[in-house]
């Protein structure tokens, strides 16, 4: 198996002449986002470069504090990312916090599952294992749960009449948002359903190319592959089933009611 190839800053500027191309088309059709590429583009380079530091001194560390605590700071922004990305939000504390919950249960029980049981690192915890596999987890769960959140939140509110109407008619709050509840899990699901279809046949997912780029042998970096999918599938599911149940138990009383005053004004 050949060596991997390394890259040098210049190769990656002249990726980025891409983005840059995409900025000017923007510019010329008045698409008004190009500000936003940019801001994102220089984000998320500093974001990896960052990021790339402080591996390097926590994979060095091997201290399963600072593991834990880097761990803690991810579930920070990923609920701040699930709170972020719904136009009608949970008031109060539930707003973050539930996100941020149901995000970090199921990527924090995949995880632990898949290190302790089927990678079997030595200890289970090590960094370099932990938290690239967290990290992927927890980003892919977050996005579902945002979607799910965001399409529970908005129907309920655009449907509300009719979903006081058949309380009204006798419903309970799990009967009468049942149809709500459905469409919400459909949106949490999709990106993950949409993955795993056109995985291996329209795209080669990011993590096996990365492994074959560096020369691992491609039935490894399948098997890896396939791995990880299966855990984001799984904490996906778990992360979205718990927001939207949680999110339905907060907007409802034990009285049967629809309680929207529980959600915060939709941002002008």
């Amino acid at each position: 198996m050949s060596e991997y190839v390394t890259l040098s800053y210049w190769d990656l500027a002249g990726a980025s002449i891409f983005l840059i191309v995409n900025g000017l088309v923007s510019l010329k059709l008045q698409l008004g986002v190009e500000r936003q590429l940019l801001w994102s583009a220089l984000r998320m380079v500093v974001q990896l470069l960052f990021i790339g530091l402080v591996l390097k001194a926590v994979f060095a560390a091997t201290s399963p504090a600072v593991t834990l605590i880097l761990a803690l700071i991810m579930i920070g922004f990923a609920g701040r990312e699930v709170w972020a990305r719904q136009d009608r939000k949970l008031a109060g504390i539930w707003g973050i916090g539930l996100g941020a919950g149901a995000t970090m249960f199921g990527g924090t029980v995949v995880t632990v599952v898949s290190l302790s049981m089927l990678i079997g690192p030595t200890p289970w915890w090590s960094p370099q294992y932990a938290l690239p596999l967290f990290g992927m987890v927890l980003g892919n769960t977050m996005t579902g749960v945002s979607l799910a959140l965001d399409t529970l939140h908005s129907r309920l509110y655009r449907e509300r009449v009719a979903v006081e109407a058949q309380l009204l008619l006798g419903r309970t709050r799990w009967e009468a948002t049942g149809p709500f509840l459905r469409q919400a899990l459909r949106s949490g699901f999709n990106p993950i359903l949409n993955t795993m279809a056109v995985t291996g046949v329209v795209s080669i997912p990011g993590m096996m190319t990365g492994q074959i780029l560096s020369g691992v042998d491609p039935q490894e970096a399948v098997k890896y592959q396939l791995l990880i999918m299966f855990l984001i599938g799984g904490a996906t599911g778990i992360g979205v089933l718990g927001a939207v149940v949680v999110s339905a138990w907060r907007l409802t009383d034990t009285r049967h009611r629809l309680r929207l005053d529980r959600l915060q004004p939709k941002a002008a």
